[in-house]
C-alpha cells in the first residue's frame, strides 16, 4: 500500500450523503486482540490504564485505524458500563428498577458525573494522540433503549409495558433526559474530536423490531430526536448503528429523527445492496459485508464479496464501507485483512 494520509472529511461527507474524494472505511468497533494481532503491540491493557501507559494505548490504538486505511477511528464510551445496578442487558443479572418505587430512588441525576469521573482521563488522552487529518466517530455509546435495558432486562421490560405503564413510559423519559445531559457535556468539551457523532441502539432481531413499533414511535423516537436535534446543532452529522430488522420505522428514522447515516447490516435480513437501493437517494449507509461472510469464507472469496459489495453500491450514495456489524474476536485475522486490502486497492490509494 501507498503512504496513506488521512482525512476525516472523507467520513463526513458518506455522512451527509455526499461524494467523497476516497472512499472512506467504517467499522463499529475492532476487537483489542485482533488489533493487536495486526498492530504487533500490546493495546487492550493500556487503554484500560491511566497516565502515560494510557497515553500510549490511545496513541497504538489510534495508529492503528492510521495504518489500516480509516480516515477516523471509531471512540466511544458506554452509559452502561457505569449504570449503578446495571448489567441486565450486558452481564444478564437482574433488573435493579422493577418497580416505581425502585424507579423513584434510582440516582438517575448521578450518572452524567458517574460517567465523565470514569472516561474523562480517556477522552483526553484520545483528544492528544488524534494523528494529523484524522478524527473520531462516535461519542456516547448505547442509545437509550440498550440503556433501559441494562437496568430493567429486556423481558421483565416488556412485562412492565403491561403491568404498569407509567413506569413503562417513564423509564425511557427518564433514560432519555440523562443521555441528552451527558451528550451535552460531552459535546461542549469534545466536540472538536468528533466528525460523526452516533450511538449504538439495537432495535431489532432478524424478522421485527424488539419493541411494537408504536411504542418506538411513542417513547424512543422523540428521546433520539432531542439527541440528534443537538448534535446537529454542533455542525456534526450523526450515524444510528442499529442492528436487527428495523424496516418498519427506518421512515420514521430519517424523517423525524433526521438521522444522516445508518451502519448495520446481515445477509439473513436484507443484504447490504437492499439498503443502499432503499435509502441511499436519502442518507449515508455505512457497512457492506457480513460477519458471517468473513467467518465462514477464505481470504479469496471475502475479496470477491469485497469487490462486488463496492460494485453494487456505487452510485446509490453517500457510502462508508467495512463490515456490516464489528471486528470481534472469532474474525479470522486473515479474512479480515483480506477484507481491507480489497477495500483500499479499490479505491486507488
Amino acid at each position: 500500500m501507498q503512504h496513506f494520509t488521512p482525512d476525516y472529511r472523507n467520513l463526513v461527507n458518506a455522512a451527509y450523503n455526499r461524494p467523497s474524494a476516497r472512499l472512506p472505511l467504517y467499522d463499529h468497533a475492532v476487537n483489542y486482540g485482533i488489533l493487536e494481532t495486526i498492530y504487533g503491540q500490546p493495546v487492550g491493557a493500556l487503554m484500560r490504564s491511566r497516565g502515560e501507559d494510557l497515553l500510549e494505548g490511545m496513541r497504538r490504538y489510534c495508529g492503528f485505524f492510521l495504518k489500516m486505511g480509516y480516515d477516523a477511528c471509531p471512540f466511544e464510551r458506554g452509559i452502561n458500563a457505569i449504570l449503578e445496578g446495571g448489567g441486565a442487558l450486558g452481564q444478564h443479572k437482574p433488573g435493579c428498577v422493577k418497580t416505581m418505587d425502585d424507579f423513584r430512588k434510582y440516582p438517575w441525576k448521578a450518572i452524567p458525573d458517574r460517567y465523565f469521573a470514569a472516561y474523562e482521563p480517556v477522552f483526553e488522552a484520545l483528544r492528544r494522540t488524534l494523528p494529523p487529518g484524522m478524527k473520531a466517530v462516535g461519542g456516547v455509546g448505547n442509545g437509550v433503549f440498550e440503556s433501559v435495558q441494562d437496568l430493567v432486562g429486556y423481558m421483565d421490560l416488556c412485562l412492565i409495558r403491561y403491568d404498569d405503564p407509567e413506569l413503562y413510559a417513564g423509564l425511557f423519559q427518564r433514560m432519555g433526559e440523562v443521555s441528552l445531559r451527558i451528550w451535552e457535556r460531552l459535546l461542549h468539551r469534545y466536540g472538536d474530536l468528533f466528525c460523526v457523532c452516533r450511538f449504538g441502539d439495537d432495535l431489532g432481531f432478524k424478522t421485527m423490531t424488539l419493541l411494537p413499533e408504536e411504542d418506538i414511535r411513542t417513547h424512543i423516537i422523540p428521546v433520539y430526536k432531542r439527541i440528534v436535534d443537538l448534535i446537529h446543532a454542533y455542525g456534526k452529522p450523526f450515524l444510528l448503528h442499529s442492528c436487527g430488522n428495523i424496516f418498519t420505522v427506518m421512515d420514521d428514522l430519517i424523517d423525524v429523527v433526521g438521522i444522516n447515516a445508518k451502519h448495520s447490516n446481515e445477509d439473513g435480513i436484507a443484504p447490504f445492496q437492499t439498503w443502499v437501493e432503499l435509502y441511499g437517494a436519502r442518507i449515508g449507509n455505512f457497512g457492506g459485508i457480513d460477519c458471517d461472510v468473513l467467518c465462514t469464507c477464505s481470504p479469496a472469496e471475502v475479496q470477491e464479496r469485497t469487490k462486488e459489495i463496492l460494485r453494487q453500491a456505487k452510485g446509490h450514495g453517500g457510502f462508508a464501507f467495512g463490515t456490516g456489524n464489528s471486528v470481534p474476536d472469532y474474525i479470522p485475522v486473515d479474512a479480515y485483512l483480506a477484507m481491507n486490502e480489497a477495500a483500499r486497492q479499490e479505491r486507488s490509494e
